[in-house]
């Protein structure tokens, strides 16, 4: 498998949860939530980035986003292999 890094992922994971309605927001001081994550707002999903984070863990909160509100619509679409990988549970 192709290695990819976990800035690439971000975007890839930022495009695919774009187009799969999540709200992707970014957050910075001081405003900031301790951590990057997912929630309800007003009826929709937002996963909020937290700006000084890791891309790693950005990355985690995408997935987490996707796996819990885009599940079954996720195995109809094709995915480079190392997003499909991060993905599957």
């Amino acid at each position: 498998m192709v290695r990819v890094s976990p800035e690439e992922c971000l975007v890839a994971l930022r495009e695919l949860a774009g187009e799969f309605g999540l709200e992707v927001r970014a957050a910075g001081p001081p405003d900031a939530p301790p951590t990057s994550g997912v929630c309800r707002v007003r009826g929709e999903i937002w996963v909020v980035l937290v700006a000084g984070e890791p891309a790693a863990r950005q990355v985690d909160a995408l997935v987490e986003g996707l796996r819990a509100h885009a599940g079954p619509a996720l195995e109809e679409r094709y995915l480079p292999p190392a997003i499909r990988a991060l993905l599957e549970p």
